[in-house]
């Protein structure tokens, strides 16, 4: 494997498990994968162009099904991870024969035109959604839907300034890295686009507001105040990539203070909603509605790129502007597998499985954290789940190395996750996983901290 030392990054600022070059990913890539894929990554890296976070790679796949992912040699590994957009898991029957279906009909719609699969689907998505958010405009990816509602926001508004969270993400696109607060994604990138105040996010097991989501209402509310001109608030409803979920009272009273201000509360739900937390959409557990929303990632149904922003009716007058204009924006092909994925969670009654399924991980997962002293801290909604391993739950310093050996000890076993935010396990199964699969799951895991716990001892 070519071998860059100026990709790598130190332990204080990794925010992710699996960076390119450390001592783990080499053992890895030396150790566990077999020469047909050796092969295959050379070129890969031959080929593509690199950067952070996903290259080199970490095998080569064959086929997926189900909850698994399969490599050239057969290895099936649980995808706990799946890009978060393996909501239905990965080659659904249904959706996979619909889309055979629209291939021997309407590939593409020309712009202009208009395609009845296209209109069924926005037909379906207003009828799942709250009041008047009734209105869509489609695009193939989630960075492209952010910066959809950004523009939205400005000509409603008049105001171009945004509040976001520090450490969020909402894509990776140039507009997308300038409003998200994931530092990594803004470096050697400047400058960016002007107008974005970030604030500290409301933590509750660490961080500046330390479980007080009133701070961080009161810094919200300080900046809003005094800024002036902000016409959004972005935010993740639920963060993703380390699984932080605010209080129902945090939502309530953000939501309060955007009307107050007149500011538009822009709700990027494009990893976690299609029943990710157990409910269509996360605003849902919150008792509030956004002004716009943005819609990816699983929309597609694990297949195809589709993405989305819905918003009321009442901005529905700015015909003048292009607000999107996307090649691909009514995709015949996007447009069947998104509705074919609305109609699957409904059919196989999804929502419900995911609630059960969620007790049981808490259960799984509160086991855990009584059985290793590294578990500092769970939390989880539907099948979305972080687990944040720690040196000492009193200093509550991160265990970086030890959550990386975690994960890959899991790979070896056939267990699929991220590491994010350096020390925290993401575990995101598809939504359409067996009880069983999701016990081997923990199984896995449980060996994997054994081993680490005994290596540490």
């Amino acid at each position: 494997m070519q071998h860059d030392n100026t990709q790598d990054i130190g332990i204080n600022k990794r925010t992710e498990g699996d960076i390119n070059f450390t001592p783990e990913r080499e053992k890895w890539l030396n150790e566990a994968v077999s020469n047909e894929a050796k092969e295959l990554l050379e070129k890969d890296a031959r080929y593509f162009l690199h950067q952070s976070l996903s290259t080199p790679c970490l095998d080569v796949l064959k086929t997926c099904h189900g909850p698994y992912i399969e490599n050239v040699v057969g290895k099936k590994y649980l995808d706990f991870h799946g890009n978060n957009v393996h909501q239905l898991g990965f080659s659904h029957p249904k959706l996979v024969a619909r889309l055979t279906e629209q291939l021997q009909s309407l590939t593409f719609s020309t712009r202009r035109y208009t395609n009845e699969v296209a209109i069924n689907f926005a037909e379906k998505l207003a009828s799942l959604m709250p009041a008047d958010l009734n209105r869509t405009l489609l695009t193939p990816n989630g960075s492209s839907a952010v910066g959809i509602a950004l523009k939205l926001a400005r000509a409603v508004t008049g105001n171009f300034k945004v509040v976001s969270f520090w450490d969020s993400f909402h894509g990776a696109s140039l507009d997308a890295i300038s409003v998200g607060g994931e530092a990594v994604f803004r470096e050697h990138m400047g400058p960016l686009i002007p107008g974005v105040e970030r604030i500290p996010p409301p933590i509750t097991y660490r961080g500046i507001f330390e479980g007080n989501e009133n701070k961080c209402l009161e810094h919200l509310e300080y900046v809003f105040s005094k800024e002036g001109d902000i016409g959004a608030f972005l935010a993740e409803t639920v963060r993703n990539t380390d699984v932080q979920i605010p209080s129902k009272s945090f939502w309530k009273e953000a939501r309060r203070l955007c009307d107050t201000y007149g500011v538009l509360l822009i709700l990027d739900e494009i990893p976690i909603a299609m029943g990710r937390t157990g409910k269509m959409f996360a605003f849902e557990h919150f008792g509030i509605e956004p002004d716009i929303l943005c819609l990816g990632k699983g929309l597609g149904g694990g297949i195809i790129p589709q993405a989305a922003i819905v918003t009321r009716d009442e901005y529905n007058r700015f015909g003048s502007i292009s607000l999107g204009h996307y090649t691909h924006e009514k995709s015949p092909l996007g447009s069947i597998a998104a509705l074919t994925t609305l109609e699957i969670i409904e059919e196989e009654n999804i929502l419900g499985k995911v609630k059960e399924d969620e007790a049981y991980m808490c259960s799984a997962m509160s086991q855990l954290q009584k059985k290793y002293p590294c578990i500092g801290d769970i939390r989880g909604l539907g099948l979305l789940w972080g687990v944040e391993l720690v040196k000492d739950r009193k200093t509550k310093e991160k265990a970086v190395l030890e959550a990386e050996k975690v994960m890959y000890d899991c790979l070896k076993n056939g267990l699929s996750f991220k590491v994010s935010a350096g020390n925290v396990l993401q575990l995101a199964p598809a939504l359409t996983i067996t009880r069983k699969e999701l016990k081997s799951a923990m199984h896995i895991l449980d060996n994997a901290l054994s081993t680490i716990q005994n290596q540490t001892n």
